[in-house]
């Protein structure tokens, strides 16, 4: 007899939502992400919360609400028990996402859904590993192997490698092949034909122009309109995709010689780069190698202002300025205060770095079956 497995996505299959699947290896249930949007809708949970008790482990791959942002709801409401595994970075950073994503929607309107105290209650027992790092599952897992591996994408990025028997299932979804400022590529392409891939289709059909190009052109578009007197505002998140913008800024700011303030505005904006600092052994080869020589830290920001609040951008009044401010979504946060500050103006500009997030609809699925006898893929979109 093979091994048993069946792959059912409760969430992120049929078009771009938050990412959440439940995979069981021989009767052993993992939740694979659990994420949520910024309109925390409690209905798009309703696949996870008919299974979410039953769950014997939790394996986050990114540090963002599309990965992680349900995690606290489930535990308090959906009677979610199962140990959580996460990378260091992403424990940390997924934390302080929560934090301001709470903080964001708490200081304009009642927030009930959970509390500060329930991102600790979640967070607190998440079992860190690091990168290539064979961690054995017992009791009702024994004989199951998890490690996680590079994904690229957003620092602490993982592509979960679970395996049993000999036969591996993977699960890789936002990775990246690219290497950038801060980040190696993936190495999915070192695993050898696994016998089960659960992955998504998210950018398959994006032209991916030339980075260098595509980094002129984001810096050209921001000088125009701050050369004429304008102001930019870049909605990004807590702790992801924003860090590498964070990299290419400070990079042309000091090669143009320019002096436009930059600020990069969360509730944990300084909590952020702090933990990012230490995070060194989790980014590029190149990042690691500068550092050894030089002790040169690539996020000693030289030209980003850190703030936590709206004040420092005030004393500047309608001065030309940069401002990343979270959430990407605009649905609540600094960012949403801004947009409506700045729209009055035609001389601003609001550049968005990624795609928006939808409003997925629920949608009955099905567990998928399969004994390994041989290589299946199992993708987050349809054919």
């Amino acid at each position: 007899m093979g091994t048993s497995v069946q792959v059912m996505p409760l969430s992120g299959a049929y078009g771009e939502g938050p990412l959440c699947y439940l995979l069981a290896v021989d009767g052993f249930r993992f939740l694979l992400d659990c994420g949520w949007t910024d309109h925390c809708d409690p209905a798009l949970l309703q696949p996870l919360a008919r299974v979410a008790p039953t769950i014997d482990a939790v394996l986050l791959s990114h540090p963002d609400m599309m990965h992680l942002g349900a995690l606290p709801y489930a535990i308090k409401h959906l009677g979610l028990s199962a140990p959580v595994y996460a990378t260091e970075p992403v424990f940390r950073l997924g934390l302080l996402t929560m934090y301001d994503y709470f903080l964001s929607r708490w200081q304009v309107a009642d927030f009930d859904l959970f509390s500060l105290d329930d991102i600790d209650a979640a967070f607190q027992n998440v079992v860190r590993l690091k990168y290539s790092q064979n961690h054995l599952l017992n009791d009702k897992g024994e004989g199951i192997v998890i490690a996680p591996h590079v994904s690229g994408h957003l620092l602490g990025g993982t592509v979960w490698k679970i395996t049993k028997d000999g036969e591996d299932v993977v699960y890789a979804v936002d990775f990246n092949h690219r290497k950038e400022r801060h980040l190696n590529g993936t190495t999915l392409g070192s695993f050898i034909r696994p016998a089960v891939l659960i992955t998504d289709a998210y950018n398959a059909l994006n032209n991916q122009v030339y980075k260098r190009q595509q980094d002129q052109d984001f810096i050209d578009s921001m000088v125009k309109v701050l050369s004429s007197g304008g102001s930019v505002l870049l909605p990004a998140d807590t702790a992801g995709r924003v860090l590498e913008l964070l990299l290419i800024m400070e990079q042309y700011w000091a090669q143009r010689h320019l002096v436009y303030p930059i600020y990069f505005l969360t509730n944990v904006s300084t909590s952020t780069v702090d933990f990012v600092k230490s995070f060194l052994e989790w980014m590029s080869d190149s990042i690691s190698k500068s550092f050894e020589h030089t002790r040169d830290n690539a996020f000693l920001l030289r030209h980003v202002s850190l703030i936590i609040n709206k004040e420092e951008l005030e004393k500047l009044g309608d001065a030309p300025k940069v401002v990343l401010a979270s959430m990407s979504s605009l649905e609540v946060g600094f960012s949403h205060d801004i947009f409506v500050e700045m729209a009055n103006e035609a001389k601003n500009l609001v550049l968005f770095t990624e795609k928006g997030q939808v409003r997925p609809c629920v949608q009955p699925l099905q567990m998928g079956h399969t004994s390994l006898h041989s290589s299946h893929v199992f993708s987050g979109l349809p054919p």
